[in-house]
């Protein structure tokens, strides 16, 4: 009850009342951006590298050898998309990642990837395989 000090349950229930007919809509376009964020090969890199804890901008830049505007291009991306905070120390901006849970996503990413290579490495094997087997007739 308002105004009494309670609290109302928020129950379900009342979160389907206030659910837009867009909304389902509105958070698979927020989650396919937040896919697109990591959708670079620099911005995993950078990713990678926060692993190790938190950098700035320079360590990262040195770390990755690409150049300055491109590293920053790809960090406010990063930070846009909640995925990156920064901490100011005097003059340097200090990046790390805000959940740590990021990389459990990347390692499970890895385990698909490396799933599908596995597989791909089987067939290609059986290709040669078929070709040997061509080639001794």
């Amino acid at each position: 009850m308002r105004g009494t000090g309670q609290t109302e349950a928020y129950s379900p229930a009342m979160r389907q009342e206030t659910a837009r007919p867009d909304d389902a809509d509105r958070l698979r376009r927020f989650k396919a951006d937040f896919f697109r964020a990591l959708g670079n090969p620099l911005r995993i890199r950078i990713l990678e590298l926060l692993r190790g804890g938190p950098m700035s901008v320079t360590q990262i830049q040195e770390a990755t050898e690409a150049p300055g505007s491109s590293v920053s291009q790809q960090l406010a991306v990063l930070r846009g998309r909640g995925i990156l905070t920064t901490e100011r120390r005097g003059t340097t901006i200090i990046y790390s990642v805000a959940d740590v849970e990021i990389f459990e996503l990347l390692d499970v990413a890895r385990r698909i990837f490396n799933a599908h290579l596995v597989e791909t490495i089987g067939m290609l094997r059986l290709v040669e395989d078929e070709v040997d087997v061509a080639d001794a007739r």
